[in-house]
């Protein structure tokens, strides 16, 4: 039985935490910094095992040497981003399997955000950890990589079953939603998000996890191959990386 939690950290980010208490792991991913993870561990009288990380960026790698010092956890990341993230133990690629306690973590490279990110998927559990290539109605900004790459990262992910659940890296659901609906206003399954968002945030609780099989239905990003959607932008007919990148630049402007 893997326990999951959340954690808030810096302004937007979010450290995913699991514990596995009968094959004593307890890893997190992306840790951005090392107080309140420090904190909530000790608060627990848990011991921090594996560190995760997704990409090199400092909002998710900040608190890997404090954390590590205090607990001397096993770093493990993306092999085409060992020259940018240190002192990593295990590093890995596209396809590759490894196991942590009860679980089978599959890597898939997913560049795009920046060349060398990947996300990792958890059996038997169904956990996605997808740092920021996914996003609950959105996607990562292409700072080192290009359309079709970022496209493809996509259809990687939503290939996995419906029944995933989505643990991304920031608090970014609510203005996903609001541009999500000014491409897309007649979409039911936005609508029934936008209730889900609305009573969460209310509540101060976090929108993620998200469940795959509505992402594949409402987030815009990963459906840039559908018909309706890109004829609703004007792009009927057009190939899918194009409809994704006119759909991404529209975001990148987007100040509703």
């Amino acid at each position: 039985m893997v326990e999951i939690h959340v954690i808030p950290v810096l302004n937007d980010n979010y450290v995913h935490l699991w514990h596995d208490a009968a094959a004593g792991v307890t890893a997190i991913v992306d840790p951005g910094e090392a107080g309140p993870v420090q904190a909530f561990l000790e608060e627990r009288g848990w011991h921090l095992t594996h560190i995760l990380n997704t990409h090199h960026h400092g909002d998710h790698i900040g608190g890997n040497a404090g954390l590590m010092a205090w607990s001397h956890a096993t770093l493990i990341g993306p092999r085409a981003e060992i020259d940018r993230i240190p002192d990593m133990a295990e590093t890995y690629g596209d396809g590759d399997r490894f196991t942590l306690g009860s679980q089978t973590v599959t890597v898939f490279d997913t560049p795009g955000h920046t060349r060398g990110h990947v996300a990792f998927y958890l059996e038997p559990a169904g956990l996605l950890f997808s740092g920021d290539t996914l996003f609950s109605l959105g996607c990562g900004r292409l700072f080192e990589g290009t359309p079709a790459q970022m496209w493809h990262s996509l259809l990687k992910l939503r290939a996995l079953p419906d029944d995933t659940l989505v643990h991304c890296g920031h608090e970014y659901t609510a203005s996903n939603l609001r541009f999500a609906l000014s491409i897309d206003p007649d979409n039911p399954s936005l609508a029934l998000m936008a209730d889900q968002v609305a009573r969460s945030r209310a509540a101060n609780r976090p929108t993620v996890p998200s469940r795959l099989g509505l992402e594949k239905a409402a987030n815009p990003f990963l459906r840039a191959d559908d018909a309706a959607l890109a004829a609703a932008i004007g792009l009927a007919g057009a190939d899918p990386v194009a409809v994704f990148a006119e759909i991404r630049q529209r975001k990148d402007h987007f100040r509703g």
